[in-house]
């Protein structure tokens, strides 16, 4: 696949990139203006800002793709299991 089809079919999944942009962008910022912010490890940072980067794919694609909310689930899994969380 060259990279415009891939694009085009992110698109299709996804929405308009420019507007998934500013809705995780706008997601992102608010979190980290939050008191607890800096409170937190690399990786629960990261965890929280990828979970926030799929709900500004589900906000502005597909809310009915799985795939999206499986991610979500998975990225706070990963936090869980470092901190001992039982599977």
């Amino acid at each position: 696949m060259t990279v415009e089809a891939i694009l085009e079919e992110r698109g299709q999944r996804y929405g308009v990139f420019a507007d998934h942009a500013n809705i995780a962008q706008a997601l992102k910022d608010e979190m980290r203006t939050s008191p607890g912010w800096k409170r937190l490890s690399p990786d629960q940072r990261e965890a929280l800002e990828m979970v926030q980067h799929k709900v500004a794919r589900i906000l502005n694609g597909d809310p009915d793709y799985a795939d999206s909310w499986v991610d979500i689930a998975g990225y706070a899994q990963l936090v869980a299991n470092r901190l001992g969380a039982p599977a």
